[in-house]
């Protein structure tokens, strides 16, 4: 049995996984703490095999960046360091897509790192200093997820969620997004820690998704009809020029297939079905 000890507590990823996890409970063991405080430095890391690193700050104004790189890079490290030196085997950090600092287009193996926001600047610098703490007793994994959807998530899903059970007419777009449904990145986790993998790995849902699409994939399920009408492009680009959240709501931005998730040749010709939800499920089960 494996013993995980997750930081973030009351995080979004953290809790659902550990509820995810359950189905499992003869093979893990899995306690959350939290860090806010300085108590968790008194917490026995030993007893754990691996510990995962989810808390973070990310949506506090952008003037405060002490804040970020004292939460997202300094208290990072440092539990990363407690975690090495009390012999936790695997260690895995989850940073952010926004490392790349690319605000539109696609991001590929060649894409360089150039984060432009003290979220994302942030998050590299913790990167790059728990990397050099691997060595081959400490494995470390960085996960650089999409956005995230799924049951009771909060943030531009819900939005668009909200949108789709309101209107009848929405903008007819051809964007590209990469996004993960929460049960398939529970499922990533569990085949980086079954099978002790370090690296920096970019999960995502294997279909890109439309945002046009997704919204009336929401409507159907709650049985409303949506219009999806032509012609918004030109105006909504030049809306995204001043608006961050159009950009991410119609902005086309994606992981190319140069960085897939789960190499294959990282499991030896092992075969493993890692998605488990497809697009049209993972909107269902969010909805239900």
């Amino acid at each position: 049995m494996k013993r995980i000890l997750i930081t973030g507590e009351n995080s979004y990823i953290g809790t659902s996984f550990k509820t995810w996890i359950e189905q499992y409970k003869d093979y893990y063991q899995i306690e959350t703490i939290s860090v806010r405080e300085s108590t968790w430095k008194d917490v026995d890391f030993s007893v754990y095999d691996v510990l995962i690193h989810l808390a973070a700050i990310v949506h506090v104004k952008e003037t405060n960046e002490e804040l970020y790189y004292k939460v997202n890079r300094d208290l990072a490290i440092k539990v990363a360091e407690k975690a090495k030196k009390e012999h936790v085997q695997h260690f895995i950090f989850f940073s952010t897509m926004s490392v790349f600092g690319v605000e539109s287009g696609a991001i590929s193996a060649k894409t360089k790192i150039n984060p432009k926001t003290p979220y994302g600047k942030s998050k590299r610098e913790a990167e790059i200093q728990i990397e050099r703490l691997a060595t081959d007793s400490f494995n470390v994994a960085i996960i650089r997820p999409p956005m995230i959807y799924g049951p009771q998530c909060v943030g531009n899903y819900q939005r668009l969620s909200n949108v789709a059970k309101k209107i009848i007419v929405f903008p007819k777009v051809n964007n590209k997004r990469s996004m993960l449904y929460i049960d398939n990145l529970h499922c990533f986790v569990k085949v980086i820690i079954d099978n002790q993998l370090n690296g920096t790995f970019h999960p995502q849902n294997k279909v890109l998704v439309n945002t046009s699409l997704m919204v009336n994939e929401i409507a159907k399920f709650h049985r409303r009809k949506i219009y999806l009408i032509k012609g918004f492009d030109t105006l909504i680009s030049k809306l995204s020029e001043h608006s961050n959240l159009l950009q991410k709501v119609f902005g086309t931005l994606f992981y190319d297939s140069t960085l897939e998730g789960y190499p294959e040749s990282i499991f030896n010709n092992v075969k493993f079905d890692y998605q488990i939800r497809d697009f049209k499920a993972s909107i269902e089960e969010s909805e239900k």
